[in-house]
C-alpha cells in the first residue's frame, strides 16, 4: 500500500488557461498546496486567481478544499490548500496575510529568487537578509497560522526567518547544496535551523536543482531526489524531510518565461536547457519506472520512514501551525 503523499508546493499556470482537474494526477487521498501568485502577480491577480482555483474545486467532486489537518481524510478526494511563492501579492499590506489565510492560503513564500521588500533572494548578489517589514510579515504568519517558508531566499534570510519565527518553518520545496551546488540549493546550516523550529524541508523534483535535467534522465532525476531525501534525513534526522516536488503544470509556459523574462532568474535557471520535473506519478510509482517510493525502499528506509517522508512528517507540522 503506497504512503499518504503531501505535496507542500506544486504548479498550475498563473493564467485563465488553468484546470483545476489537471491535479487529479494525484492519488485520491493526497493533500496538495498549489501555488496561486509569486512575484510578477499583483494582490488583485492573485486574490482573483485564487478564487477561481477555489470555484472551480468546489464544483468537482475529485476535490475538498481544507482549513485545518482534521479536514483531510485521505480518502476518495483530494484535499487542497493554496501557498504564495512571494511576498509581493501583499501589495505590502500586513492586513492581506489573514485575507489570504481566509481563503485557504496556508503558506507564504517571503522571497522568490531577488530581493523584495521582505528579505533578499537566492540568486541576488548581495545577501540582505530578512528586512523589518520581512520580520513583521513572519509574525503576522505565526498569528494567523500559515507556514512561514524559505524557499528561493537567500541564505541569511532564511537563517534570520528561523531565527524569527515563533513556529516551525518550513522549505517547501528546497534541496540540498552540499549534493548540488545550485543556489536555490539550501546549506546545511539552513537545513539544521530550519529543523531547529521543528520545521521540514520538502525536497524537489525539478532537474536543475537535482543536476539531472535532460529529458531522457527520468529514472535518474527520481534517483537524486532519493538520495536529497537520505542526506537530508542523515543530517537532520528523517522526521524533518518531505516532499514538494515543484511540479509545473505549465512547463511550456514556465520554460518559456526563462527565455523571455531573464530579469526574474539567472544563467544558474537557463544553462541547462528547458527545465524537466519528476512528474507526480514517479512519487509513488504509477509509472513505467521505479517510483520515488521503490527507490527509497531499495535504499533501506523502511515502510514507517517512507510514510514519515512522503507525507505524516509535513502532517504533524501543519497541525502544529495552521488554524481554520
Amino acid at each position: 500500500m503506497s504512503p499518504f503523499l503531501w505535496e507542500q508546493h506544486c504548479a498550475l499556470p498563473l493564467s485563465p488557461a488553468a484546470r483545476i482537474g489537471d491535479l487529479a494526477r494525484y492519488p485520491a487521498g493526497s493533500f496538495v498546496s498549489v501555488n496561486v501568485g509569486y512575484s510578477p502577480q499583483s494582490t488583485a491577480d492573485s486574490f482573483a486567481l485564487l478564487r477561481r482555483f477555489r470555484g472551480d474545486a468546489l464544483a468537482d467532486s475529485r476535490f475538498e478544499l481544507v482549513s485545518t489537518v482534521d479536514d483531510i481524510d485521505s480518502g476518495e478526494t483530494i484535499a487542497l490548500a493554496f501557498d504564495l511563492e512571494d511576498a509581493g501579492p501583499l501589495g505590502g499590506d500586513l492586513d492581506n496575510v489573514a485575507r489570504f489565510h481566509d481563503l485557504g492560503v496556508r503558506s507564504l513564500q517571503l522571497v522568490y529568487n531577488h530581493a523584495n521588500a521582505a528579505g533578499g533572494g537566492c540568486l541576488d548578489r548581495e545577501d540582505t537578509g530578512l528586512t523589518g517589514y520581512g520580520r513583521d510579515v513572519v509574525a503576522r504568519l505565526n498569528e494567523a497560522g500559515m507556514f512561514a517558508d524559505g524557499s528561493h531566499c537567500s541564505r541569511r534570510t532564511g537563517l534570520e526567518l528561523a531565527e524569527r519565527s515563533t513556529a516551525p518553518m518550513i522549505y517547501s520545496h528546497s534541496n540540498f547544496a552540499a549534493l548540488w551546488d545550485h543556489p536555490r540549493n539550501i546549506t546545511d546550516e539552513q537545513a539544521r535551523a530550519c529543523a531547529a523550529t521543528g520545521g521540514v524541508i520538502g525536497i524537489n523534483g525539478v532537474g536543475i536543482f537535482l543536476g539531472h535535467n535532460a529529458i531522457d534522465a527520468r529514472a535518474e532525476r527520481i534517483e537524486a531526489m532519493a538520495r536529497h531525501i537520505e542526506y537530508g534525513a542523515e543530517l537532520v534526522g528523517i522526521e524533518h524531510i518531505g516532499i514538494g516536488s515543484d511540479y509545473s503544470f505549465d512547463a511550456a509556459d514556465f520554460n518559456t518565461e526563462l527565455r523571455q523574462n531573464p530579469d526574474a532568474f539567472s544563467e544558474a535557471y537557463t544553462k541547462w536547457g528547458p527545465v524537466c520535473w519528476v512528474e507526480p506519478e514517479d512519487l509513488l510509482g504509477a509509472a513505467d519506472v521505479p517510483g520515488l517510493d521503490e527507490v527509497l525502499a531499495g535504499r533501506g528506509f523502511s515502510a514507517a520512514d517512507r510514510a514519515a517522508v512522503f507525507g505524516e512528517n509535513f502532517r504533524r507540522v501543519a497541525g502544529q501551525v495552521w488554524r481554520g
